[in-house]
């Protein structure tokens, strides 16, 4: 069903108009906002998206086509309603305001929705960073942080250039109008390098994510090739996570993850290069270790897994395997999991390697 028109639209219409932001072009700086959102949040589809008089039109899109849609099949008509908090909605086909949208009925059959409103100065909202998927599910609330912030640095972004436009016509008070453009300009510097972190960390242990751990794993090996120098790397796996899960629920499993993230952070000799691989797996570099050395690292690090105060008995099976001449990531990583499925086959709670 199509949402409310708000009770002060007159005002909010008046807001982004002065704003002179639609229909103009693409520009890379807020299509790089939307990249982010979707490796964030791990979803196909991200748009910043401002509610015009009878349309949403879309500044950025990623994973969606064309410019926009008509304003009563909008879900960021909704979200505005409410431009203090972020709207979610985990699965539109059993949402009575969406379950007959076309846009869910048909493609791109959206199912699970999260918009950030953007809030002009005077409070007034303006559109919203959202991010969709074709799936139901759930947003973190890591990420969910994360769609705010760049929900913020898109509003920061909009008023930025409004301010520049407008500062073009005073020349005559040019000390100040540089002073205002290099403070936005600082400001967006450091929150594009704060969101440039978070898009290269597991949003629930903390660890870096596979992005980041794929990018460390390919200059470590270039650089064993040119030194000549030993390494190794070692897949973990959580022994019989489902079982947890499944007993406990995934609230509990989520706690057994955290808990092995802060503990993995909070080894030094691990720092940067320990990640969360996806699901209960982590991988860990270990530069300047042969393969001897890898597995008796490893081995403590069994120890201390079995050994933290989580409430449950939880152990971990890890595969080890060693750089060979000329090897490369996909190689190695692949012998490595060879090695881990050795471990559970033998029984779990150990370590296995390959030469």
């Amino acid at each position: 069903m199509p949402a409310p028109v708000p009770a002060d639209e007159e005002a909010r219409q008046a807001t982004l108009d002065a704003y002179r932001i639609l229909d103009t072009g693409r520009e890379a700086i807020y299509d790089d906002l939307v990249a982010i959102a979707a490796a964030i949040c791990d979803v196909p589809m991200a748009v910043i998206s401002l509610i015009d008089r009878d349309r949403q039109w879309f500044k950025a899109a990623h994973g969606v086509d064309g410019d926009g849609t008509a304003r009563e099949v909008a879900f960021c008509a909704h979200a505005i309603l409410n431009p203090s908090e972020t709207m979610i909605v985990t699965d539109a086909s059993r949402d009575p305001r969406f379950s007959l949208n076309p846009l869910v009925t048909d493609t791109p059959r959206v199912r699970f929705y999260a918009g950030a409103p953007m809030r002009a100065t005077n409070g007034q909202p303006m559109g919203t960073v959202c991010v969709l998927d074709d799936r139901p599910r759930e947003l973190a609330p890591q990420q969910r942080t994360a769609l705010e912030a760049l929900s913020r640095q898109a509003s920061r972004l909009m008023e930025l250039h409004r301010v520049s436009r407008e500062l073009r016509h005073q020349l005559e008070e040019r000390g100040w109008y540089e002073q205002q453009l290099l403070h936005y300009q600082r400001e967006l510097e450091q929150q594009n390098s704060d969101l440039e972190t978070q898009s290269l960390t597991d949003p629930l242990t903390g660890l870096a994510n596979r992005r980041a751990f794929s990018r460390t794993l390919d200059q470590a090996i270039t650089q064993a090739h040119a030194l000549g120098e030993p390494l190794s790397v070692a897949i973990v796996d959580i022994d019989h996570f489902k079982s947890i899960n499944d007993l406990h629920g995934h609230a509990e499993g989520d706690r057994v993850l955290q808990s092995l993230g802060e503990m993995l952070l909070s080894a030094e000799a691990a720092r940067g290069r320990l990640a969360r691989f996806g699901g209960e797996e982590f991988v860990w570099l270990l530069p300047g270790r042969a393969l001897h050395e890898a597995v008796r690292e490893c081995d403590h690090l069994r120890e201390a897994v079995a050994a933290m105060p989580t409430g449950l008995p939880v152990t971990i099976s890890i595969g080890v395997a060693a750089l060979e001449r000329d090897e490369d990531a996909s190689s190695l990583l692949a012998r490595a999991d060879q090695a881990l499925y050795t471990a559970k086959r033998e029984g779990r709670d150990r370590v296995c390697a390959l030469p």
